[in-house]
């Protein structure tokens, strides 16, 4: 017996044009094998069909095997059937479709799979199935809840150049990465004139779990994303801003969540080797048989460094597995290990590379990427599992339940200003400022949704309902460190903690008018923080003590969000959006039964967004642009006297962006934006209107630039096809504002990449910094002294910076195998 149902994926669905699906006009059931004589349960077959504009079935793969007699009985049928094309208006489309096929045995005794006819009824014959049609477009994303909420499917703009999965963010406006730990320390995320540190101000999310880590000793919310494998994020979502009531913690410039898929079924391995002895090894998996949401990745990667004191080595394993529980139930295992070790130069005085004294060779370029203290590095290892279960419910609602364990350690060094700070005992020598930053810590959590899909007045209202629960014990400390032979001579602070953040949010959708939609929602979030502060001191004035202490805090939080977009045109639409959102507090900086420990950030937005695609679906331009303002009551900036980010009180911004991407028959991904952003200190006493009045925060640069471009196309080299690629990333970054009214230098940076691919051999190139810049990644202003223990302090501040890497030249050898063609 034969029970098929189809589901039809529409890669490039224009929300204005209605899609007809594929109508079958002869669909055959299979026939049963002959070796299932002693079937006693059902066996199914999960097909995937290629069906073209003239309705014929111009491929079939098994998605998920029945065993290999009744998948090849599936595929032979399917290969037979004739459909009615899928149609966009009158024109027709090729598309791809899932239908599961049900082999079931027969109801005579014994359960052998045969068929009977009795007397006077008619004879059995192959009978078309009856096919019920979803119809879903390319997949399709929820309405943003502002201008600046993105959700990016990276598509062809992957074969721009990208070092990790973090350089995927720039594919949303306003983003800039830095980096002066080296080739492993999280990225320096800028973005919506915020200098959100490696984490403190952008909630950090992989496939929904939080990545933000509590109290980290290297700077609160700290979110290392380098152990994400590139080639299997499938998209991301960047909400700049906090406007939806899903998002949480450390939402304060935005959220960023991480979705991972593999689209190529088989093995595909690449193996890659380029300047400065890098080599790059990648193993991706996907299951022919299975769906996206399923496989297994490898990624190893080692390498010199682009100077001295540079290496790194790193390997990770990323692992996920989709199981159908029902027609209506799917439930997904994922899990993930890293490993890393890596060395890092530090920052360096201007005036000495100028001068030529630092302890390497005297020309220009050895003096730029030199070093004072190679003592400077650190390690991190990583592992994580979560659990989904996602189930669908009638009229289109939804039911997702999710949990998650994080287990992570960490452990840096770092010199910011050489020997300035340290004040030894009587008699002895200055012992250095290197820091040393170590991390211990577990996290487990909950997360839900629930969606009971609710019509009023015949229209779909959207509500959703959710939580959160996440609880993190942690142990952090940082010490200083003798500049000969490293051992720990004080200890900065020695922090054992323990977090609970419990969080629900209620957010609703509703379109009172045709031209109008209205969103809004709350969410409510408690902290509880319990703190063994282990490095009090022995005694005080009242004589010896414990060297130890206790201390808790709580808070309570409310955050309201809405949104309304006007219709204007059907392309055209007008979206304000407004929130309130909070950071919790690092527990370094908290007082016993404090209350309320977390700081507030309002932000409104407002902007248009337009989107076009034509009748096929072959091409898409969509552009979109805004004004946005923020306060935060507590904002924090980097501090080198204690290598991590410190509190300075309330500030404030004031920025604007714009962004288009064109994409054409699959050929050609074209994104580029446009940002500028201020961010000040507001001064005492003024209106809280006077939004561009204040002294500039350092380090936000006020404009950004980024261009990410991508063509392909097929060639015929002796007869053979030979598909190749181009790519080019271009990024610009304005001067940025230095402590003491200085501003660092503008920054213009070109990468290239381009590869050819002959059945199941590719080869490719790619070229970061294309004109060998040499730019700045990271720069300061302040007091150092890296001449030596002995030397006179000079109270003169003068520039610091960590250099960006030179060109870098890489090859790369890609084989696929058990080969199939990429989607449409």
């Amino acid at each position: 017996m034969f029970i098929p149902t189809l589901v039809l994926w529409l890669l490039s669905a224009s929300p204005e044009v209605p899609v007809t699906p594929p109508v079958p006009v002869d669909a055959a059931p299979p026939v049963m094998p002959a070796d299932a004589s002693a079937l006693t349960q059902a066996v199914h077959v999960l097909l995937r069909l290629t069906i073209d504009d003239t309705g014929e079935v111009s491929r079939v793969d098994v998605r998920e095997s029945g065993g290999v007699p009744f998948d090849r009985a599936a595929m032979a049928a399917a290969l037979r059937w004739r459909f009615e094309p899928a149609r966009r208006g009158d024109v027709a489309l090729e598309v791809q479709v899932d239908v599961p096929v049900t082999f079931e045995p027969s109801a005579s005794p014994g359960g052998v799979a045969t068929s009977s006819t009795e007397e006077n009824t008619p004879p059995p014959g192959p009978k078309p199935p009856s096919f019920s049609t979803t119809v879903r477009g390319q997949s399709v994303a929820p309405p943003p809840v502002a201008v600046g909420d993105f959700h990016i499917t990276v598509g062809q703009l992957a074969d721009v150049p990208r070092n990790s999965a973090t350089d995927l963010l720039l594919l949303a406006p306003g983003v800039m990465l830095a980096n002066h730990g080296g080739e492993g320390h999280a990225e320096t995320i800028y973005l919506r004139g915020f200098d959100a540190g490696e984490g403190k101000d952008v909630e950090m999310r992989l496939n929904g779990v939080p990545l933000n880590e509590v109290s980290h000793a290297h700077g609160h919310g700290y979110a290392d994303t380098y152990f994400i494998i590139p080639e299997l994020v499938q998209s991301l979502r960047v909400t700049e801003g906090p406007y939806d009531p899903s998002q949480g913690d450390f939402g304060v410039a935005g959220t960023v969540d991480y979705q991972l898929g593999l689209e190529r079924r088989g093995i595909t391995a690449s193996a890659s080797y380029g300047s400065f002895a890098s080599r790059r090894l990648s193993l991706v998996w996907g299951p022919p048989e299975s769906t996206d949401a399923t496989f297994v990745g490898v990624l190893l990667r080692q390498g010199h460094g682009f100077g001295p004191n540079r290496a790194y080595a790193n390997a990770g394993l990323m692992a996920q597995t989709e199981l159908r529980l029902g027609p209506e139930t799917r439930l997904r295992l994922f899990g993930a290990s890293y490993g890393a070790r890596f060395s890092t130069a530090g920052v360096v005085r201007e005036t000495d590379v100028v001068d030529a004294r630092l302890p390497c060779d005297a020309d220009a370029d050895s003096q730029f990427f030199c070093l004072y203290d190679p003592n400077q590095g650190g390690a991190s290892q990583r592992h994580l599992a979560s659990v989904e279960l996602v189930s669908r419910l009638e009229r289109g609602g939804r039911f997702v339940q999710q949990a998650f364990a994080v287990t992570r350690q960490m452990r840096s060094r770092e010199n910011f200003t050489g020997f300035l700070q340290d004040t030894p005992p009587v008699g002895e020598a200055q012992r250095g400022d290197n820091t040393e930053q170590s991390y211990q810590g577990t996290t487990v959590g909950l997360r839900g949704r629930y969606t009971p899909g609710l019509t009023w007045a015949g229209q779909p209202q959207p509500l959703e309902l959710g939580y959160v629960a996440r609880y993190d014990n942690v142990h952090t400390r940082a010490r200083r460190l003798r500049d000969k032979g490293g051992a720990p001579y004080a200890t900065v602070f020695d922090n054992q903690v323990r977090t609970t953040n419990l969080g629900a949010y209620l957010s609703l959708r509703g379109a009172p008018m045709e031209w109008l939609t209205l969103r809004g929602g709350v969410r409510v979030d408690t902290f509880l923080f319990g703190v063994e502060d282990l490095n009090r001191p022995e005694s005080d004035r009242q004589g010896s003590r414990i060297p130890e202490e206790s201390v808790e805090a709580y808070g309570f939080f409310a955050s309201p969000r809405a949104s309304a977009e006007v219709r204007l045109t059907p392309q055209l639409t007008w979206l304000t959006s407004a929130g309130l959102g909070a950071r919790s507090s690092d527990a370094a900086g908290l007082s016993d039964a404090e209350f309320a420990p977390y700081a507030r950030v309002t932000s409104g937005e407002t902007g248009l967004g337009w989107r076009w695609a034509d009748d096929a679906g072959a091409s898409a331009l969509e552009v979109r642009g805004a004004v946005f303002a923020t306060r935060v009551s507590q904002d924090l900036v980097f501090s080198e006297t204690t290598g991590r980010n410190q509190p300075i009180g309330p500030s404030q911004r004031l920025g604007a962006f714009g962004t288009a991407r064109f994409q054409w028959n699959q050929r050609l991904d074209v994104q580029a934006s446009l940002a500028w952003a201020r961010a000040t200190q507001p001064l005492p006493g003024a209106s809280s209107w006077r939004l561009w009045d204040g002294a500039v925060i350092p380090y936000i640069p006020q404009v950004l630039g980024r261009v990410d471009a991508a063509w392909r196309g097929t060639a015929t080299v002796a007869r053979q096809p030979v598909g190749w690629s181009l790519a080019l990333g271009h990024s610009a970054i304005g001067p940025k504002p230095l402590p003491l009214d200085r501003y660092s230098e503008s920054i213009f940076l070109f990468d290239v990449a381009a590869r050819a691919r002959w059945r199941a051999v590719e080869l490719g190139v790619t070229v970061e910094n294309l004109l060998d810049a040499r730019w700045r990644e990271s720069e300061f202003n302040y007091v150092s002294n890296f001449r030596g223990p002995d030397a006179p302090a000079s109270l003169l501040a003068t520039r610091h910076f960590s250099a960006g890497a030179p060109r870098t030249v890489r090859g790369t050898l890609t084989v696929y195998l058990d080969l199939q063609e990429d989607r449409p």
